[in-house]
């Protein structure tokens, strides 16, 4: 991750647009995930190695995929935008710090993987299964998240997307992606150091709703849309669905 987060620096650096560190990420995570699933250690079944595997990749293209198509149509992020102006002379040293830092923070999520796919039981069983309901939960979850926002912009209405999955929560999008993260947990419980999978669910919500996700971009509406979105914060939960108030 530490790897991917220098390139990440590398791409932003040269592109100008730092959209792309996300992208970045998403592949890197993915990727650190599945060569830690595979790897040939301990007793866990190839058939549990290669599900786990297969979860990660699936998540790193969903993701990684919709993150790309909607850099190739922005200038730059608005969250690292801030931050640079913020930064000011310092913008290039303080940025590389703080992906480094990121990447310091995804190793609960890769560690997670890594738990769920060598919990040693020999064959596949019912915890393998749960956890890939939800992970088809979280994943599919998400995609329409997604997909109801990409479409609300595309009909150039303007204002916020307040329909579908929108009209219950704020953040459906980081809703499901919390939930995702669940399934390596739910996995690895059996296993002895099982419990460390949680990490991952925890990790990723923490830094969706407190640092990097709901925090930055909650301040850039505000800013976008001011009374409009005040009231949509008034009515509308934050990150789990809920029924609208009033």
């Amino acid at each position: 991750m530490a790897a991917a987060m220098a390139l990440a620096t590398v791409v932003e650096r040269r592109t100008g647009n730092s959209g792309w560190i996300d992208v970045v990420w998403t592949f890197g995570l993915g990727a650190t995930g599945v060569l830690g699933a595979l790897l040939p250690f301990g007793d866990a079944p190839l058939a549990r190695r290669l599900l786990v595997a297969a979860l990660a990749l699936a998540w790193a293209l969903r993701l990684g995929l919709h993150i790309a198509r909607r850099t190739r149509g922005i200038a730059e992020d608005p969250r690292y935008a801030k931050l640079r102006r913020d930064w000011g002379e310092r913008a290039d040293a303080q940025m590389a710090r703080m992906l480094q830092i990121q990447a310091l923070a995804s190793i609960p999520l890769a560690l997670g993987i890594v738990l769920a796919a060598h919990q040693p039981a020999p064959t596949l069983g019912w915890r393998d299964l749960a956890g890939t309901l939800v992970f088809a939960v979280g994943i599919a979850g998400g995609a329409v998240a997604d997909r109801q926002l990409r479409a609300f912009s595309r009909s150039g209405q303007g204002g916020i997307c307040d329909r579908g999955l929108w009209a219950w929560s704020r953040h459906p999008n980081y809703f499901f992606e919390c939930v995702l993260w669940c399934a390596y947990a739910v996995i690895a419980a059996a296993y002895p150091l099982g419990w460390i999978a949680l990490l991952a669910p925890a990790a990723i919500t923490f830094l969706l709703v407190r640092i990097s996700g709901i925090p930055p971009l909650e301040e850039h509406m505000l800013a976008k849309h001011g009374a409009a979105y005040c009231a949509y914060q008034e009515k509308t939960s934050a990150l789990v669905p809920l029924p609208r108030k009033g």
